[in-house]
């Protein structure tokens, strides 16, 4: 999924210039709104726009410039790991936070790879959130946390291109197809997949299904 080259990036000098915009990407109704009515009536933040998909996502990069995004792992149509490279490159200076129930230890450090340092998961208090939000607004350095993870977490390893793979094949879909929806060779998907199961011991796809589900990776 690539955005168009003809779109000027947006620089951090831009970006001073603008007011606060603010692009959700969720595809949850309900965690759409009642986040955008957090921003607007509790934090006063009010230019918020909502995308429920990965196409809807970078339709509405391509119309309007955002400041900030904040958004999911898994979409309706697709994993955005796929599209944050595509989305840094053109936006190397817009604030991104990814708001998510998939696992922080595995996803907020491959994130980290892409200069993303918000990761904030759904299922924190409503006070940790607002705070996590507004200094998210602020563009302050988020606080370092010392949550306590699974140290064998056998997932903690793969890069993100293996995590883009590796919901594929929870999934079920087959090399021919992820090759297709990733613009990849076979053989290339085939040598991940190797590499994914050879990084969590998983004998099968029985055993990587348990393990992720072992482990809150949804997919």
């Amino acid at each position: 999924m690539e955005i168009s080259t003809l779109i000027t990036p947006v620089t951090t000098d831009n970006l001073e210039k603008m007011p606060p915009k603010i692009l959700i990407a969720d595809d949850h109704s309900m965690i759409r709104k009642g986040l955008k009515l957090h921003m607007q009536f509790t934090l006063g933040f009010t230019d918020i726009e909502e995308v429920a998909t990965c196409n809807e996502l970078m339709k509405e990069l391509v119309k309007n410039k955002y400041t900030h995004l904040i958004l999911d792992i898994i979409l309706s149509d697709g994993n955005t790991l796929e599209v944050i490279p595509n989305i840094r490159r053109v936006y190397p200076e817009m604030n991104i936070l990814v708001f998510s129930m998939q696992p922080a230890e595995i996803y907020g450090e491959a994130v980290k790879q892409y200069g993303i340092s918000y990761y904030l998961s759904k299922s924190v208090g409503e006070e940790e959130m607002l705070q996590v939000l507004q200094k998210f607004m602020q563009n302050e350095v988020p606080v370092k946390r010392n949550d306590i993870h699974h140290q064998d977490n056998p997932f903690k390893t793969l890069a993100p291109r293996e995590l883009e793979i590796l919901h594929y094949v929870l999934k079920g879909i087959g090399t021919k197809e992820i090759s297709e929806n990733l613009n990849l060779k076979m053989n290339t998907v085939s040598t991940i997949k190797t590499r994914i199961y050879e990084k969590t011991n998983a004998g099968n796809i029985k055993e990587l299904l348990e393990l992720a589900t072992l482990y809150n990776v949804n997919y």
